[in-house]
């Protein structure tokens, strides 16, 4: 009897290690699930940031073309100037946000010992 009970729980620690082995494998799945979807939302997001970037430069660009025209009487001029210059703007806009294009550099601070030597001194 005994030993009836023996083997009883080792059947049944074998099949809890079973159990436990398919839930970890199981949560592994959906872990490499849940990162490939994160990664698959920014990737959206990027795109969605940048699309609007460039379309909202040329719509601004369009629409500073109308009101040009429409108040200095250019009639095609300001329209055709404007809204290749908001195209310009848009394609810069994403090219620096995707890093192809530096962004301009803020102007760094100059070392004092060089403001001391412009004098001559």
């Amino acid at each position: 009897m005994p030993e009836d009970r023996e083997d009883s729980l080792d059947e049944r620690r074998k099949r809890l290690g079973a159990s436990l082995k398919r839930i970890r494998t199981d949560e592994t799945m959906e872990a490499k699930a849940e990162a490939s979807s994160e990664e698959s939302r920014k990737g959206f997001a990027v795109a969605m940031k940048l699309s609007s970037e460039f379309i909202s430069a040329i719509v601004v660009g369009a629409a500073l073309g109308w009101f040009v025209d429409w108040y200095f009487g250019w009639t095609p001029w300001g329209m055709i100037f404007f809204l290749l210059l908001g195209f310009c703007a848009g394609v810069l806009n994403v090219l620096r946000a995707t890093g192809a294009v530096p962004t301009r550099l803020a102007d760094t601070p100059r070392d004092k010992t060089d403001d001391s030597n412009r004098d001559g001194a």
